[in-house]
């Protein structure tokens, strides 16, 4: 553990990494250039923090929301959804007043989601946490890998389709394109920490509300198209799927919903770069409602009116569905926005679990020059060179190519996003939160409102073991007529 207050940028690099903060360097705290825990001054507020939540939060999972309420019907479907809008911004507002243990203003910051739960919850538990958390970080980037995957291909057949006049099938395999987003994503994985991704996530949430906007705008136009709202107040009707078919497919549906909103396990990481004052629990609240609203709105509206247009046969991923390959070219546009967004949304999910890696290979091998130590590679144009660090550029890449791999050998995104949501819902989501709070604001046991947390957290317990046994269901129903690594479409 590196615990010197040195002024070298090595060292304030190190330093990043580290729980515990000497007494001279909490007596720099009321410095200009340093917050309390000697680290360099948070510039973030509640516009970058919710430009953060929204890159992760918008992502692939809008895509199966059609699919999700032509599951459930018009009556369950949207209340699913507001049902898990207002979990997830209740379990937030719990979780970001955890970034401080003891006194929201004054107490000792906790770094990570794992921080927190050491410190208010300790034991076995924060194995649990972080096992949880970093499965679940390491299955969004095969998620979003896959769904890259899926949108480059959408736009390769469109504009096939326009050629051919729809005389070619088209087809092609998604391994090139894994591939190709799996290259980009070792070259962005070089981004050394969260602070410096601001760029991307702002980037990336402009690219979520592009294609959110248009996925929507196509839907409200076969809408127009069709002269009349399709879809059921009960969803997908028993006789094209079975009665069991329909419960597991229900079920999947609420994990897919649940993958839509699950950004709980970088929430305090997010958090970690707010500025204060105002008390960074504030500014989190801020931003998560903000962020929740714009996102359930974008939802329901996508969701909603690609029932509206499709029915009972709404694609799995919206835009790609068929009858949507005129205009192609507003097609290609969506789809190219959907890449680039999951370009940053893949950094932003993946940063604390790079974090992890390199923090604590940095604790076990102090001395080691190719863990610790950054080279200095001028680029030109800049007026800083970027610093090169041996250890983050050998592992980063192997990770990425593990999890593109990954992708190549498990293409199905309906049941990976179902399965996702699933697993990460309620232990990150809601849990863990629950658990905090409770120790955090000593809330009494057996007390009401001790109680009405526990019943929320055991009826989403059930919700997600529901999810998980159903899209566990639909990967082993793919799995029968798959061939790895020849994923045609």
């Amino acid at each position: 553990m590196v615990e010197k207050v040195g002024a070298t940028n090595n060292n304030n690099n190190i330093n990043h990494q580290t729980f515990d903060v000497s007494l001279d360097v909490h007596q720099q705290g009321a410095s200009k250039c340093f917050d309390d825990d000697g680290r360099l001054k948070r510039t973030g507020n509640e516009w970058t923090a919710s430009a953060h939540i929204i890159t992760a939060v918008i992502g692939s999972g809008v895509l199966s929301l059609a699919w999700a309420i032509a599951q459930l019907g018009w009556i369950a479907g949207p209340a699913v959804m507001i049902l898990f809008s207002l979990v997830t911004y209740y379990t937030s507002t719990l979780l970001s007043a955890c970034y401080r243990t003891g006194d929201p203003v004054t107490g000792k910051r906790n770094y990570t989601y794992m921080d927190a739960v050491h410190s208010n919850l300790g034991g076995f538990k924060v194995k649990l946490c972080g096992l949880v958390q970093y499965v679940n970080l390491f299955g969004v980037a095969i998620g979003y890998t896959i769904a890259a995957s899926i949108s480059m291909m959408a736009i390769k057949r469109s504009n096939c389709y326009y050629k051919s006049g729809d005389k070619n099938p088209c087809k092609m395999n998604s391994n090139i394109y894994m591939i190709s987003f799996g290259i980009t994503e070792i070259i962005f994985s070089q981004i050394p920490d969260f602070d410096q991704l601001w760029w991307l996530s702002i980037l990336a949430a402009v690219m979520s509300f592009t294609y959110s906007t248009i996925g929507l705008g196509l839907g409200i136009g076969k809408v127009v198209e069709n002269k009349r709202i399709k879809g059921s107040l009960t969803g997908i009707t028993v006789g094209p799927v079975t009665e069991t078919d329909k419960v597991w497919r229900s079920f999947q549906a609420l994990g897919d919903i649940a993958f839509a909103y699950s950004y709980s396990m970088i929430l305090i990481e997010i958090q970690d770069t707010v500025k204060s004052p105002p008390t960074e629990s504030k500014t989190m609240k801020k931003a998560t409602f903000v962020s929740v609203v714009v996102t359930t709105l974008f939802y329901m509206l996508c969701g909603c009116f690609g029932y509206a247009a499709f029915g009972d046969s709404s694609p799995g991923n919206l835009l790609t569905g068929f009858g949507f390959y005129n205009p192609y070219w507003l097609l290609d546009i969506a789809n190219a926005a959907i890449v680039v967004h999951l370009v940053g949304a893949y950094q932003v999910y993946c940063q604390p679990l790079f974090a992890f890696i390199e923090k604590n290979a940095a604790k076990r091998f102090p001395d080691s020059d190719f863990i610790n130590k950054d080279i200095d590679v001028p680029i030109p144009g800049l007026s800083h060179p970027y610093k090169l660090n041996l250890f983050r550029l050998v592992w980063r890449t192997i990770f990425v190519i593990t999890s593109t791999v990954i992708s190549m050998l498990l293409p199905f995104f309906n049941d990976i996003v179902g399965l996702l949501g699933a697993l990460g819902f309620w232990p990150l989501t809601v849990y863990f939160p629950v658990e905090m709070y409770i120790i955090q604001k000593k809330i009494p046991k057996w007390s009401t409102k001790w109680i009405c947390l526990h019943m929320l957290s055991i009826a989403c317990l059930i919700i997600s073991i529901a999810a998980a046994a159903g899209s566990i269901a639909g990967v082993v129903t793919d799995l029968k007529s798959y061939k790895p690594f020849k994923s045609d479409y």
